[in-house]
């Protein structure tokens, strides 16, 4: 009888309610920070007295305060100033560092609708690809990516774009329209960068040793000014294991500044690998990368060559911070082109809180 009374008030026991979204506002402070030391064995400059030396520098390259919150569950928000180098020398602050704005975005969550990890973003904020990027190839405190590097884009850029996640974790798609001048500078038209980038984790749910392989395209469809095209093409392929990440990019390119100006296309590719002592994110880690473009196609034999080796040490922590020391060798060659090969060995510091 005592068993049957407990099943039957069982049976009648209300569903349990669901669980209340927290609306609590709340904001967050953080900090990223890039140090470094620089050689550069090649080429030699001339001081004032007309001295030839080798040219070596402390510096900071990157210093961000970051500071993100949430006005609701469904309202979150970014603003991010950027400490860069003044360089302008008709400017009163050249050589100084200047703050300005990376990123200042607001955030729909759209999680309730259309699954986790999706969102709606209105304002200068990540474009879809570099973000992307980043997220698998830890060494942007060494330098920028092959694309960005080369100047084809930044990281970031005003504009409103949309993201979701493919159920499981097969893969997620990020697009948007922005204004195509990068962040660094005000729209000087009217016309927009239409950006998009779909990547695909085709063995998500299978076997382990194949789950870190991802296939990735991205497309940039916009104009400098009207008929004179800016268009990006990169494809992109990585895998991630617990003893090696390794990528490959490849970049095609057409750059017309005006319609009175030929159609400049240009074509590279970069391959990269980070061996890891340690299946965690600790320990000792090296860097091998190699990066060729071509600047215009029109002109085959010119090319551009950077490689880049490096060794690195990652920090022990506790919680979502990183902290890591590297030594790396960074050399640029130039085929047919007047340009003087330029290396350097430099010490790079991270600090990411």
């Amino acid at each position: 009888m005592m068993a049957l009374a407990a099943a039957t008030g069982s049976a009648q026991a209300p569903p349990a309610a669901p669980a209340t979204p927290d609306d609590t506002p709340s904001i967050r402070l953080g900090t990223t920070l890039f140090p470094n030391y620089t050689f550069q064995s090649e080429p030699e400059i001339t001081d004032a007295d007309g001295n030839l030396v080798h040219r070596n520098a402390f510096d900071v390259s990157r210093a961000y305060l970051n500071i993100t919150g949430n006005i609701s569950h469904l309202i979150a928000f970014r603003l991010t100033p950027d400490i860069a180098r003044e360089t302008n020398p008709a400017s009163s602050l050249s050589g100084s560092l200047v703050l300005r704005i990376k990123y200042a975005y607001a955030q729909a969550n759209l999680d309730e609708w259309t699954g986790g990890g999706s969102y709606a973003r209105l304002g200068i904020q990540q474009t879809p690809y570099l973000d992307y990027m980043e997220g698998i190839y830890r060494y942007r405190f060494q330098g920028t990516m092959f694309v960005e590097r080369q100047g084809y884009f930044a990281s970031s850029d005003a504009g409103a774009s949309f993201h979701y996640n493919f159920p499981s974790n097969y893969g997620d798609v990020h697009g948007g329209v922005f204004n195509g001048e990068n962040y660094q500078k005000a729209e000087v038209n009217d016309q927009k960068d239409f950006m998009i980038r779909a990547s695909v984790r085709p063995f998500a749910q299978g076997d382990a040793a194949l789950r870190g392989l991802r296939g990735a395209v991205f497309y940039d469809a916009g104009h400098y000014v009207k008929d004179a095209e800016r268009k990006r093409l990169i494809g992109a392929a990585t895998y991630e294991h617990q003893h090696v990440t390794a990528g490959f990019e490849y970049l095609d390119a057409h750059d017309q500044t005006s319609i009175a100006t030929a159609n400049l296309h240009s074509r590279g590719y970069s391959i990269w690998a980070t061996p890891k002592q340690s299946a965690t994110s600790v320990g000792w880690e090296g860097l091998i990368r190699y990066d060729h473009l071509t600047p215009n196609t029109a002109q085959d034999d010119q090319k551009q060559s950077r490689v880049i080796t490096g060794i690195a040490y990652w920090f022990p922590h506790q919680g979502n911070v990183t902290s890591a020391l590297m030594l790396d060798y960074d050399g640029q060659i130039f085929k047919n082109v007047t340009t003087a090969p330029n290396k350097s060995v430099i010490l790079h510091g991270l600090v990411n809180f």
